[in-house]
């Protein structure tokens, strides 16, 4: 089946005219609002087998939403990305940079040369409507069925790499959503994504709900290959947060092109502590388990690799920690680490400054490395960035 595909010019967003009856000393509210941010980074690969490499990337986004008076909105968000540097000379790097999962195609790099890919996305866009205690969208959005805020096994349409920073509003699914509140913590939604592939397409239906101050949820369908169930919950003990997902992956076919197919489990459990105090301390930890991980080749290809629930660490066994405190009341700093069970690990610093009421600087340090025979020790690798953005 041939993607469907949309080409991004320009886009305008016109406000719709609202009547409102003027009220002595009161102004009326607005039905919409933009906003968005501008930012630049600049990111430098130190490998230790490979040459060095230095990048630029200037990323500006737009966030619009339209209220109409019928408990109806309308949404939109668009990347714009301007990309130089030493990445465009690896082949295929503008295909990987105009990469859309979705079922319809609304990424466009509108410029590309050997010097410049400026690529634009709509990872935004849907029509919501809610009532008392019905909702609806349709469209792309994410679809945020996670308790954990790590590993996220119940995150059925919208995994991500716990690596990328830069991406703060994470990816959308192109879907339909129905949800209906049946108490005052309690409900169920069911979601429907389509898929070039129809052997591919995705539904599940979520339950979700609060039993003395536990928050709980129970989920199934079918995921791509996969028929699903799962569960999840969110709690506090002593003053700790604590959470947990699993998911069980049962494939519906034997192989898939050629492929075996394997039935899976995914599990996380983590914790967290506020330490609290003039340096607002905060320690998290989390542990991820996958019965039947992901063969990868080397640590580019997991890196750069498009998750799912199933794919979100190459071991069984994998741990990860952070520490973040305010080093002064406009910096925070906070150290992480993940350890996988074939020995490799990551360990990253991350620095942030808060400039201005809409300004903000960003440093990152992470190092990719373990043992000669792990993932990551095959190829090791530091990578540096510096961040500043604006917001408006």
């Amino acid at each position: 089946m041939i993607k469907r595909n949309f080409t991004i010019v320009s886009i305008v967003f016109i406000p719709f005219s609202v009547a409102f009856a003027q009220i002595p000393g009161l102004a009326p509210q607005k039905s919409w609002d933009l906003s968005g941010y501008v930012k630049y980074m600049a990111t430098y690969t130190a490998p230790t087998n490979a040459d060095n490499s230095l990048d630029h990337l200037v990323h500006q986004r737009f966030n619009f939403e339209y209220r109409f008076d019928n408990g109806f909105s309308f949404n939109a968000g668009m990347r714009n990305r301007a990309l130089m540097g030493d990445s465009l000379d690896i082949p295929g790097y503008g295909k990987f940079v105009s990469f859309d999962p979705g079922y319809w195609d609304l990424s466009r790099n509108v410029s590309e040369s050997d010097s410049l890919i400026v690529n634009a996305q709509f990872d935004r866009l849907y029509l919501d409507w809610r009532g008392e205690e019905w909702r609806a969208r349709a469209g792309r959005f994410r679809v945020n069925w996670a308790m954990n805020t790590v590993w996220n096994p119940n995150d059925l349409f919208n995994a991500y790499s716990i690596y990328d920073f830069d991406y703060e509003e994470r990816a959308g699914s192109d879907a339909l959503l129905i949800g209906k509140k049946l108490g005052f913590a309690d409900g169920v939604e069911v979601v429907a994504s389509p898929n070039e592939e129809s052997e591919l397409n995705s539904y599940s239906a979520r339950y979700y709900g609060n039993y003395q101050g536990w928050d709980y949820q129970l989920l199934g369908g079918k995921s791509l290959t996969d028929n699903v169930i799962g569960a999840g919950f969110a709690t506090d003990v002593s003053g700790a947060g604590v959470r947990g997902e699993l998911t069980w992956f049962d494939p519906r076919e034997e192989t898939y092109k050629g492929v075996k197919q394997q039935a899976t489990t995914v599990a996380s459990l983590e914790t967290d502590y506020s330490f609290g105090g003039q340096r607002s301390w905060l320690a998290r930890a989390a542990w991820l388990y996958i019965n039947d991980p992901i063969d990868i080749g080397n640590a580019r290809a997991y890196l750069s690799l498009p998750l799912n629930a199933k794919t979100l660490s190459f071991t069984k066994n994998t741990a990860y920690v952070d520490v973040s405190f305010d080093a002064t009341p406009l910096n925070r700093l906070t150290v992480s680490g993940s350890l996988y069970q074939d020995d490799s690990y990551f360990l990253g610093i991350t620095n942030s400054y808060s400039m201005a009421d809409n300004w903000q600087l960003l440093a990152v340090i992470q190092r990719f490395d373990g043992s000669s025979n792990s993932l990551f020790g095959e190829d090791p690798a530091t990578l540096f960035y510096a961040n500043i953005k604006w917001s408006f």
